[in-house]
């Protein structure tokens, strides 16, 4: 069964075609209102584009539209009869990785750009394992600009063959689909293409609204962390005490065992409210009430869980992080990690090594690192941490590290 939303983000290199892309699949699939389409025609004619720039659909900011660059994440919402689709617009400039990061971080699948003039270059390589590190199992490789070099087809099978060396090395990643396009042109980006006869697979939008994307979230796991308490203090509700926050994880019901974590209390959930009333079940990722049989001491970090299935505990965790720091600094410090609705102070014990994006070797003896490393650290917490392995659970098993005198996030990191 095909899901409703699809949600999907672009990674490539500068220049790529990532908002041109985007500009064109909403184009195509008349996803534009007339206004936006006056507006770009009247913005490309004024610079003296010759064709219709379509990036500029995407690309909001005043210094994209300046520099013809993306900076910021510019999500992007539209629909065919078959699917509903998210679109996360990433940047493709170095600096901004941790851009991509953010915008990846919730995605079903990766659209990778790359240049049929340029091949894999080292931005395709830092892309294509931060789908990987973030659990992406599904990436779609755009060969774009294909009329640039006249649609060669060997080309484009030997970029396809390089690709496919790099992704044979990257766990996460199940399923590659190649297709050539021209972002420019529309060529097999909506409808297939002529200039590509030796090309036998489907357009990007058939590939987007037909492939199979498994449920992204955990049904498994149970997992609550609870956000607040809930207490009315009125004539209506006066007894009241409710558990606010959004399911991380599996299904709760009514009825159901569960645990309190980490005091470890065991107790029953007596009803589950909605925005709209009483719900029956409660999933990921709805944003509910928990009302329990008992009374108990229960704050904002605590987690509800089923008593046969609990996360792990632990003031030692092992992480994959990506360094958004723009100074190059000593990482091992005091830091602030902010793990779902829990926050403790943390010690950066070691970096265990750093990953080479271009050969995916690992660096050890690390002794500074910059923004967009990749690093493998130790951590150290000052309270226990509620956690599952991010490649289990997105939710449980993602934090960022927060400078604990600037307030500045410094890394996103995902748990082993």
């Amino acid at each position: 069964m095909i899901t409703d939303i699809l949600r999907f983000t672009t990674a490539g290199s500068v220049d790529d075609g990532k908002s041109t892309l985007i500009g064109r699949l909403l184009y195509d699939s008349k996803s534009i209102f007339e206004d936006q389409l006056e507006a770009i025609t009247q913005t490309s004619q004024r610079r003296g584009d010759a064709n219709l720039d379509l990036s500029l659909l995407t690309d909001g900011l005043r210094a994209e539209r300046e520099q013809g660059i993306t900076i910021d994440v510019a999500y992007r919402y539209f629909a065919t009869p078959h699917r509903k689709f998210i679109i996360a617009d990433t940047p493709g400039h170095i600096q901004y990785t941790r851009n991509m990061v953010t915008g990846a971080s919730t995605a079903q699948l990766a659209i990778v750009l790359i240049d049929a003039r340029q091949g894999v270059i080292e931005q395709t390589r830092r892309h294509a394992f931060l789908a990987n590190l973030l659990r992406i199992q599904h990436v779609v490789v755009a060969v774009n600009k294909m009329d640039l070099v006249n649609w060669d087809e060997a080309t484009y099978l030997a970029i396809c063959e390089d690709f496919k060396a790099l992704a044979s090395r990257l766990e996460a990643i199940v399923e590659v689909v190649f297709i050539p396009i021209s972002a420019l042109h529309g060529d097999n980006v909506v409808t297939s293409s002529p200039h590509s006869p030796w090309y036998h697979g489907s357009s990007l939008l058939y590939h987007l609204e037909n492939v199979y994307i498994g449920p992204d979230a955990n049904h498994v796991d149970a997992r609550f962390p609870v956000q607040c308490v809930i207490r009315p203090h009125d004539d209506a509700h006066h007894d009241f005490r409710g558990y606010a926050g959004r399911v991380a994880g599996g299904v709760f019901k009514p009825g159901d065992e569960v645990i309190v974590l980490p005091a470890g209390f065991s107790t029953q959930i007596k009803a589950i409210h909605g925005p709209d009333g009483p719900l029956s079940e409660a999933f990921h990722p709805q944003s509910v009430t928990l009302e329990l049989c008992h009374d108990f001491d229960i704050s904002r970090g605590d987690m509800i869980a089923k008593p046969h299935n609990q996360p792990s505990v632990s003031q030692d965790l092992e992480a994959m992080v990506c360094w958004f720091s723009a100074k190059r600094t000593q990482p091992v410090g005091r830091y602030v990690l902010r793990h779902t609705s829990r926050e403790v102070k943390a010690l950066l014990t070691e970096v265990r090594y750093l990953v080479d994006i271009q050969t995916l070797h690992k660096l050890e003896d690390v002794t500074t690192v910059g923004m967009n490393d990749i690093l493998r650290v130790t951590l150290r917490t000052s309270a226990p941490v509620l956690h599952d392995p991010y490649r289990r659970n997105r939710q449980t098993g993602g934090f960022i590290l927060v400078d604990e005198h600037s307030n500045e996030t410094v890394a996103a990191g995902m748990i082993l």
